[in-house]
């Protein structure tokens, strides 16, 4: 077992690519996140972390072209499956050696290899490899990524259908999900600069804060900062005391300041009430 609670961390798609355009990778930030998350470590030695990050346009433009998240049609979409999940490695590839540059004991795991969907839902991933890692001291690295689908044959996995899942079996000490904004806003910042960011959501607010948001910029087919929010806040429910702060990856020195002091006030903490 870990030898504390894990915190989860997930470097977002639209932070570590440009998500307008097909495979393009943010090099700079990767490596950036990737020391900081160094830094934090050295900082705080015995720090247990499960990192996941999006598939930006690595993935979600692949999985579009071929509509694999809603399931396969034919030789063509089992084709398109393949080519969605060489996307998502791709990108895996680049995040596991800046962290490995950087001197984190990142293991990667591809989430395709054992997951299984039922009508787009995981329902089944192997987590006993993640817990041998954490064991161990490395840092399982996860990704949104392809799985097979029972009902419709493929289907997208997200990372936070992924932490989501994972957290029933290895439940974290906290959830920082970093992206390219500092949290959820009543608008979109980049468009309107002065909308309000809401600093708490609960259960009992989230219906006020949900007709603000919308999907995500880019290509996702994950259902953007409105399905991320629905798929993560019930774990504030099911489990009281943890929180999962959003904020943003692209200031730099943020993530160190967020693994080390859990109470600071950016972003958007969503808790119980």
């Amino acid at each position: 077992m870990a030898r504390t609670q894990p915190v989860f961390v997930k470097l977002g798609g639209s932070l570590i690519t440009e998500k307008t355009r097909e495979a393009a990778p943010r090099v700079d930030i990767i490596h950036r996140l990737a020391q900081e998350i160094r830094g934090a470590l050295d900082a705080s030695p015995g720090t247990a972390l499960v990192l996941g990050h999006g598939s930006g346009s690595f993935g979600h433009f692949a999985a579009q072209r071929y509509h694999v998240h809603t399931g396969v049609r034919g030789p063509e979409g089992w084709a398109g499956m393949a080519e969605t999940s060489a996307a998502a490695t791709r990108l895996n590839r680049l995040v596991t050696d800046a962290l490995l540059q950087a001197r984190v004991p990142a293991i990667a795991f591809q989430p395709s290899a054992s997951a299984v969907c039922e009508a787009g839902l995981l329902t089944w991933m192997a987590t006993g490899p993640v817990e041998a890692a954490l064991a161990h001291g490395l840092v399982p690295l996860l990704y949104g990524d392809v799985a097979f689908d029972v009902e419709q044959g493929t289907a997208i996995v997200s990372t936070e259908d992924i932490f989501v899942y994972l957290a029933s079996r290895i439940l974290p000490s906290r959830i920082l999900v970093v992206g390219d904004v500092d949290g959820i806003y009543e608008e979109d910042p980049v468009e309107n600069p002065r909308s309000r960011r809401f600093p708490v959501i609960t259960p009992s607010t989230w219906e006020q804060v949900r007709a603000s948001l919308g999907g995500s910029r880019g290509t996702d087919v994950t259902g953007g900062m409105l399905g991320k929010v629905m798929k993560l806040l019930p774990l504030v429910q099911q489990h009281p005391g943890l929180t999962i702060r959003i904020f943003s990856g692209a200031i730099e020195g943020r993530l160190t300041e967020a693994l080390l002091h859990p109470d600071d006030s950016f972003g958007t903490c969503l808790r119980a009430d």
